[in-house]
């Protein structure tokens, strides 16, 4: 089946949701923990706040992840769907 075949199943969403949602949070996890690794094992949760969310900030930081993590989670499901 072709890509766009997959997308109409319901199947192929679920398991997109299945990969997509935990390579994002993962990948979120990870960039705060390199953007700001001192702050957070200081403790200093606020200068974390200011350095990735604040002043428009969070769109720049989430919105690479979503659509990378986008992209990922159809490549991934595409490839091991069931044909």
């Amino acid at each position: 089946m072709s890509f766009f075949n997959n997308l109409k199943h319901l199947d192929f969403w679920q398991n997109f949701l299945k990969v997509a949602v935990p390579f994002f949070v993962i990948v979120t996890i990870f960039s705060l923990a390199l953007n700001s690794w001192r702050d957070i094992f200081a403790g200093d949760f606020s200068k974390v706040a200011e350095t990735n969310f604040t002043d428009g900030k969070w769109q720049v930081f989430f919105g690479y992840k979503i659509v990378f993590s986008t992209l990922y989670g159809l490549y991934i499901t595409n490839k091991n769907i069931k044909k």
